[in-house]
């Protein structure tokens, strides 16, 4: 009888302790509350699941190039489509510290991604409330940004014109359509937690350049080219659809399109220098054709300019570099360093200068690359040689001979 009355005196004392508690728990100050605020920021959102218009069979960019053969072929010459499958990107994806948000830019249809978020817990971005999405198309998702992704709202397409002809509604929005578009990616600046900034300035840099208000995104990257939409329509006035850009490709062998934005100026060297002569050699490198910075948009890239100096047996007697872009620190907390980044239609000239110890033959390698990252950033995100880290825009060789 005894051991009975301890055992429920024991276990009303655990209940009643439970249930001090729970109230001393939900009532205590110091702890924070779980609430579920709303998505607020832009870049937290992607766009609505959007339906198939009539007279379309998907959103797929690969049937739209069914009729539209030439715009699907540029499309392919572009980043954009390998915005998703961009190795670099799946890397810093799959990395603890990358929140959802993310995913926004480089997959923008809602029908593209598996859940939908509906809010962040405590506003916090690493606690997304999230539900499976019935739209989500794995395929579609591999095309990253597509053709719907600018060209399809509410079961219509968007276009520039009207026509009768289209085998499916159209709405004119040439402001849909217009550099709004661009930077709604392409100016996303933030500082996201203590070590995560996404800093990509494009259309800030474009704004306080000389070209605002004279020229835009769609000017320079998608240029215009007279010719029909699809086979046996009118030609008309429209544009290229292969956004080029740096033109580093993805991969190796890919399809891209170069758009350099730098001028070279080089000043020749003498091709007889004496022997108490020093080899002077100059180049200047003019941010000429961009609206915005050179290199802009991902904070990792960066020009070189390269000297290297051999002699008649090809060794190498000297060499020197020359650099432009970002330099940041990200740990312990995301901080720019340094920035010496090209404004429109700024020059920056780059010397070499040696006096050569012997009388003989020369030759002077120069070369210029952009870079997408670094070696040692491609190394800690597990990327191989078959993801391509840079491009040579300039390489010329100059023979002279010292008496």
């Amino acid at each position: 009888m005894k051991s009975k009355i301890t055992y429920y005196l024991i276990a009303t004392v655990v209940i009643f302790a439970g249930a001090v508690g729970y109230v001393l728990f939900t009532n205590n100050p110091f702890v924070e509350k779980e609430v579920v605020k709303p998505l607020t920021e832009s870049w937290e959102k992607a766009i609505p699941n959007q339906e198939v218009p009539v007279g379309l069979v998907d959103l797929k960019s690969e049937s739209c190039g069914t009729c539209h053969t030439e715009y699907y072929e540029e499309w392919q010459y572009s980043t954009h489509s390998h915005a998703w499958t961009d190795k670099q990107f799946q890397a810093e994806l799959s990395k603890d510290s990358s929140p959802f948000l993310c995913i926004n830019c480089h997959i923008p249809l809602q029908n593209q991604q598996e859940f939908i978020v509906t809010g962040l817990v405590n506003g916090d971005i690493y606690r997304p409330v999230k539900e499976t999405n019935p739209k989500f198309d794995k395929k579609l998702q591999m095309e990253g940004i597509n053709c719907a992704s600018c060209h399809v709202r509410d079961g219509q397409i968007i276009g520039a014109f009207e026509t009768d002809l289209a085998p499916h509604p159209v709405k004119v929005d040439p402001i849909h359509l217009s550099e709004t578009m661009c930077i709604s990616c392409h100016n996303a600046n933030a500082v996201v937690t203590p070590t995560l900034a996404c800093t990509f300035e494009t259309g800030d840099e474009w704004k306080a350049g000389p070209y605002f208000g004279k020229k835009n995104c769609v000017n320079c990257h998608m240029p215009e080219v007279k010719r029909s939409l699809a086979a046996g329509y009118p030609e008309r006035e429209g544009h290229r659809h292969w956004f080029a850009g740096s033109g580093i490709p993805k991969e190796k062998g890919a399809k891209t399109k170069v758009m350099n934005g730098l001028a070279f100026y080089p000043e020749l060297p003498k091709q007889l220098v004496k022997f108490t002569d020093s080899l002077e050699y100059e180049i200047g490198l003019k941010n000429e054709y961009a609206g915005h910075r050179m290199p802009s948009g991902d904070p990792e890239r960066f020009v070189l300019i390269n000297f290297k100096l051999k002699d008649a047996k090809n060794k190498l007697i000297a060499e020197d570099t020359g650099r432009i872009g970002e330099k940041w620190q990200w740990y312990p907390t995301a901080k720019k360093l340094s920035d010496n980044n090209l404004y429109p239609d700024e020059v920056r000239k780059f010397k070499f200068a040696h006096l050569p110890k012997e009388k003989g033959k020369y030759k002077l390698e120069v070369e210029v690359t952009k870079h997408r990252m670094d070696e040692e950033t491609a190394k800690y995100n597990g990327l191989d040689d078959s993801y391509p880290l840079f491009i040579s825009v300039f390489k010329e060789k100059y023979e002279f001979e010292v008496k």
